[in-house]
């Protein structure tokens, strides 16, 4: 009976202990919860322990790259602290454009509020004419955007201010503050001229193609092949309303898009060493007797219009910049600042964007961002991971700008014919185009094949009806010519990271911290 008793005793109290077990090992888990939800901390050193403490993410700049990512950051907690050095609406002739792979990447962000309320025009595909006949690449499933670029860049930094934990202030940033080779945050002149310093653990540059901080961060390489002269057509209509229309001639190439209900966007591109000035007239002269006679009927009254008026034009250069990083601990660079394209085909703000999601992915699993050395070691794969979005918008922008502007090579002349010949070949060759150039499908072996499938049609349109030793030539100049453009910018996005990116270690990197393989 005793035994009976004892064995029943302890089974209560075995249950009751079982129960404290229970409750206790819930009550672990529920702060563990708690804790992984809170918004990331640091401590800061002496001496700035307050200002450090109270900003996880300093980012430089506040365009379409930094007011998203200032938004996104935000949303997932992070306190964050913007800095940018004029916070009027910019007024740009470029970023009007976002292709449809980008409008998705901005829906995921859960922005694509911000291109309503701005009269923004939704366009279907692109055009092309030459010689009188024309060639269309229509975007498969989704519309791309087209706007005021401030307008838009306006609607993404009132979204990040509305957050409370990100501030957007007015200032310039002078210089990175450096100790021990970790960068600590920044030194920047306010409104009112004042110097002031930030801190935090990690800053992001992002201040667009003129950035004074990129030196200290990357390789700049930039190219300026060519300039984009831009003005604004009024109270006309295109002969595709829902297209960018592509004019390709012998010289410079035309483009014209509507960006409000009411305007057009007109730019040509004109090379480098050829740009008329604009303040003594002979850019208007130029735009009279060299371009307009290849615009479409229907539009050059409004061109020859808009051309009189000397303030409507702007000229813009065409930057191209490789993204070559130094990776810095406790630093960072997107957007403009880090890699530039060619505008001819408005890829900019879809890699742009696209930057900014795999950012902001990436440091979501970090909830301490206080070891600069991991974390920068660890970000090292954004460069690998990066590469399926940026090395194809990015070499299909440069090569198409090459071939749209073909010169007195013969080569170049046959490589913008048998372009335009591909494009009109409809079905799985245009699509494809299409479906690269929207953003909608990054992948670079797709671009190859399309390249190589380009260059085997030109070839064989060179050798019918049968070969002979001319068109045998014109075939070699042709494969010479498409070699030659194509290859230098696979080098300089990097084959390895382009086309085999499972075979770099960076792309297995794991969070600091976690289990798992860390190359």
């Amino acid at each position: 009976m005793s035994d009976h008793y004892i064995v029943g005793v302890a089974g209560v109290l075995a249950s009751l202990l079982s129960l404290v077990f229970l409750y206790y090992n819930f009550l672990v888990r529920c702060r563990e919860r708690s804790e992984l939800k809170r918004p990331a901390s640091t401590e800061a050193p002496r001496g700035n322990r307050e200002a450090v403490g109270t900003t996880d993410i300093i980012i430089v700049g506040a365009g379409v790259a930094g007011a998203a990512l200032a938004y996104s950051l935000g949303k997932d907690g992070r306190r964050v602290r913007v800095i940018e050095r004029d916070l009027n609406p910019p007024c740009r002739i470029s970023g009007e454009g976002l292709m449809p792979g980008g409008y998705l990447k901005l829906t995921e962000l859960g922005l694509e509020d911000c291109v309503e309320e701005i009269d923004a025009q939704p366009f279907h595909g692109l055009v092309l004419y030459k010689d009188g006949k024309d060639a269309t690449l229509p975007f498969p499933h989704v519309a791309g955007k087209l706007f005021h670029n401030g307008r838009f860049v306006r609607r993404l930094r009132e979204k990040a201010a509305s957050l409370h934990n990100v501030s957007l202030e007015q200032g310039t940033v002078t210089s990175m503050i450096e100790e021990d080779g970790t960068i600590k945050g920044v030194q920047y002149k306010d409104k009112s001229g004042r110097l002031s310093m930030a801190y935090a653990p990690l800053t992001v540059v992002c201040d667009g193609c003129f950035s004074n901080l990129r030196r200290s961060l990357c390789n700049p390489k930039v190219d300026v092949p060519s300039h984009f002269v831009g003005f604004v057509l009024t109270n006309c209509k295109l002969r595709n309303e829902n297209y960018v229309t592509f004019i390709l001639g012998e010289s410079s190439p035309v483009v014209f898009y509507r960006i409000s209900g009411t305007e057009v966007r007109c730019l040509v591109d004109v090379p480098s060493q050829h740009v008329p000035s604009v303040s003594d007239g002979e850019m208007v002269h130029y735009l009279r007797t060299q371009v307009a006679p290849k615009v479409l009927p229907e539009l050059q009254n409004s061109f020859l219009s808009a051309i009189e008026k000397k303030d409507n034009i702007r000229v813009m250069p065409n930057r191209i910049m490789a993204a070559a990083p130094h990776p810095t601990p406790g630093a960072f660079m997107i957007g403009d600042a880090f890699n530039m394209r060619h505008s001819i085909t408005g890829g900019g703000m879809t890699v742009a964007l696209s930057d900014v999601v795999l950012l902001r992915d990436l440091l979501r699993p970090l909830h301490d961002l206080s070891d600069a050395s991991a974390i920068c070691k660890y970000l090292d794969s954004f460069y690998t991971l990066r590469k399926p979005m940026s090395s194809t918008i990015n070499t299909l922008a440069n090569v198409l700008q090459k071939v749209f502007r073909a010169s007195s090579d013969p080569g170049m002349q046959a490589m913008q014919q048998t372009c335009f010949g591909y494009t009109r070949l409809s079905g799985v060759f245009a699509n494809g185009l299409s479906a690269m150039i929207s953003g909608l499908c990054p992948r670079p072996f797709s671009l190859a094949f399309h390249f190589l499938a380009m260059a085997t049609y030109g070839v064989g349109q060179l050798l019918l009806p049968f070969p002979s030793p001319k068109r045998l030539w014109s075939g070699a100049e042709l494969l010479w010519a498409a070699s030659s453009v194509l290859l230098p910018f696979i080098w300089s996005e990097g084959v390895r990271q382009m086309f085999f990116p499972l075979t770099v270690p960076a792309y297995y990197r794991t969070p600091p911290g976690n289990k798992g393989r860390n190359v």
